[in-house]
């Protein structure tokens, strides 16, 4: 199955929440042509996520460790400290995998974890 690119669709009981989050938190630009809850990466002209809500989905992520949003960034310690000081909580603050980088790992208001990765050169 060749394919361009894939999207992520994070369904949650309070889309608009996950979305000013996604947007003003975590900085993702919006791609509204395509949906209202559609984000990219500065990166990419196409929507990597799409937030919406759902019928069937209620309060917190039951098992947030199933699926993890992960963020490729240049300085992770650096952006850890920047998302602490607007009151993200983070489940593992930045650690070394010998080799591939530095992960640190939180939460979103709906309880989905998210990871920043710093990945060696």
């Amino acid at each position: 199955m060749p394919s361009e690119f894939f999207v992520v669709a994070l369904n949650s009981e309070q889309p608009e929440r996950l979305r000013v989050f996604y947007q003003d938190v975590i900085g993702l630009v919006p791609k509204f042509e395509f949906a209202a809850g559609a984000f990219a990466t500065n990166a990419s002209a196409a929507p990597s996520l799409i937030i919406e809500g759902h019928s069937e989905v209620r309060g917190h992520a039951k098992e947030p460790q199933r699926m993890l949003l992960n963020f490729l960034v240049a300085d992770a310690a650096a952006e850890e400290a920047r998302l602490e000081a607007l009151g993200v909580d983070f489940v593992r603050t930045a650690y070394e995998e010998e080799g591939v980088g530095v992960f640190a790992t939180f939460s979103d208001p709906d309880g989905n974890y998210c990871q920043l990765v710093e990945l060696y050169e």
